[in-house]
């Protein structure tokens, strides 16, 4: 049987959220002030400060707004002035502030705070840009005024940072073309650092992706940027080409063209595991493009340093993302499932679904599984075998993961099929005996009584196919049925549990 490349979006859904994983998707403009008072001596309340916000003295409002700004900036728990803000009905004061052209501090301070109330929920966020405040930043892009700038940055960065719908409002209001001058390597490195992260963000978000043709632009900057030695302009950089590359393959195809692989591969030997993280992300979605984009991975000497990864690194996020990316490598044809045989990387892949948490287990028996399908020869097979892959997907058949399960099954099937052409002198498929012998036969008997429907079809065909000579194959379908007969005749009535619950 053949098992598949996984993209992103087949694949597990804590890795599938980048928007999480990217360190910070929306930041909070710290002041780098000491914290504020509760209230500053020049108001005696906190609705003193409301007011003085909507009265019409500048002075006030620029003493009272430069309040604010400390507190969303200062504070440790800074959702809560967000929603005081917000209550306070003050974010349209903030965007009215922008305008102020005859007050440049009033104007910076309402942006600064603005980036922090960006912070928020998406409603709040999606309230800035609903009132305006979008076009103003994309204004200010190119203001002579650095300090507005950067402000401007930040806040379209947080924009665009909390949603599919927020990164195209950003984009639609023409944000990338401003930006790019900005991205210059030779650009001041404070300012060049928020330009990558604000430009990561107008990549990121799904459904819907990006459009290609809105941030191609951009392409060649990130090429640039990746050869930096700042860590998080690098961090930033991959970051958005794994973005890119999370989807169809013309946008695959659009971040193989920039060259970047060599760079890609370099960066799995980096020190620090935030710039290995997007790196080999990117690459693994390459990899999952088709058999001549995984070959363009194999051939920019990815194995080598995969297998540092996945026997010295003990980060859990890189040992998944590893795990995911050999993966798509073992899913493609004969020649490149015998590269990651070549490479040693089953031994520690078998370590891995024996020790490791389930989330990196389960990765590294998908890469497992999927070495074992079309296109692996018979001596393949055994290789795999006497690796020691028999065991872990025998182990993995118990798990509550239905989608691994099966895995492990068609993973089992494939190589039980070779132990079949391959009989000894006695009709003993030796394969099959080892299966038995790592447990697995009493765990494919376990799935008979487990609530999943294809779980159950696939173990009993899997039954019929390799053991029907030792078992009763219909005591097995009717110890099925007294199951189901039995789990709905003490299934509990719990509408009464429900309307009990508070007591």
């Amino acid at each position: 049987m053949s098992l598949s490349r996984r993209t992103r979006e087949d694949y597990e859904g804590e890795i599938r959220n980048n928007k999480r994983l990217h360190r910070v998707s929306r930041r909070r403009r710290d002041s780098g002030q000491p914290s504020p008072p509760p209230i500053p001596s020049s108001f005696s309340t906190l609705d003193d400060m409301i007011k003085a916000v909507r009265c019409d003295d500048s002075h006030d409002q620029l003493e009272a707004t430069t309040r604010f700004k400390d507190i969303l900036s200062l504070s440790q728990g800074f959702k809560t002035p967000i929603d005081v803000v917000d209550q306070a009905r003050l974010i349209p004061c903030f965007v009215q502030f922008l305008e102020r052209d005859d007050q440049p501090k009033l104007q910076l301070t309402a942006a600064w705070a603005l980036t922090n109330v960006a912070c928020g929920t998406s409603e709040q966020t999606r309230f800035i840009a609903d009132l305006g405040a979008v076009a103003l930043f994309v204004e200010f892009l190119t203001s002579g005024t650095d300090e507005l700038k950067k402000e401007a940055l930040w806040a379209l960065g947080n924009i665009a940072g909390d949603s599919a719908s927020c990164r195209d409002i950003v984009l639609d209001h023409g944000a990338l073309s401003p930006l790019l001058p900005m991205l210059n390597p030779d650009s001041e490195i404070s300012t060049l650092r928020i330009a990558t992260w604000t430009l990561s963000n107008f990549y990121q978000g799904k459904p819907p992706r990006v459009d290609l043709e809105q941030v191609k632009p951009a392409l060649p900057a990130l090429q640039k940027l990746i050869h930096l030695t700042d860590e998080e302009i690098v961090t930033d950089a991959c970051w958005a080409l794994s973005y890119l590359s999370d989807g169809p393959i013309e946008k695959i195809e659009a971040v193989v063209e920039l060259g970047v692989c060599p760079r890609l591969a370099e960066l799995l030997l980096h020190l620090s595991d935030d710039v290995i993280i997007p790196a080999i992300r990117t690459l693994g979605n390459i990899a999952s493009g088709n058999e001549d984009l995984t070959q363009l991975v194999i051939d920019n000497q990815v194995l080598p340093r995969l297998y540092r990864l996945v026997t010295q690194n003990r980060n859990k996020k890189v040992l998944k993302e590893a795990c995911w990316t050999i993966s798509n490598i073992t899913a493609g044809n004969g020649t490149q499932k015998m590269a990651v045989i070549e490479a040693n990387l089953i031994v520690p892949l078998v370590y891995l679904v024996h020790y490791a948490e389930f989330d990196i287990r389960k990765e590294a028996a998908w890469a497992i599984a999927n070495a074992t399908s079309t296109g692996s020869d018979d001596q393949q097979i055994k290789v795999l075998v006497f690796q020691g892959c028999i065991q872990p997907l025998c182990d993995l058949l118990v798990c509550a993961d239905p989608k691994i399960v099966r895995v492990c099954l068609e993973g089992l099937e494939n190589i039980l099929y070779v132990g079949e052409a391959d009989k000894d002198d006695d009709g003993v498929n030796l394969f099959a005996q080892m299966v038995n012998q790592c447990g697995g036969l009493d765990n494919i008997e376990f799935l008979l009584t487990y609530n999943n429907s294809e779980n159950y079809e696939r173990s009993m065909a899997f039954l019929e196919r390799f053991w029907s000579e030792e078992f009763d194959l219909g005591d097995l379908y009717d110890l099925r049925n007294d199951l189901e007969k039995f789990s709905l005749e003490i299934e509990p009535d719990l509408s009464e549990v429900d309307n009990h619950s508070d007591s």
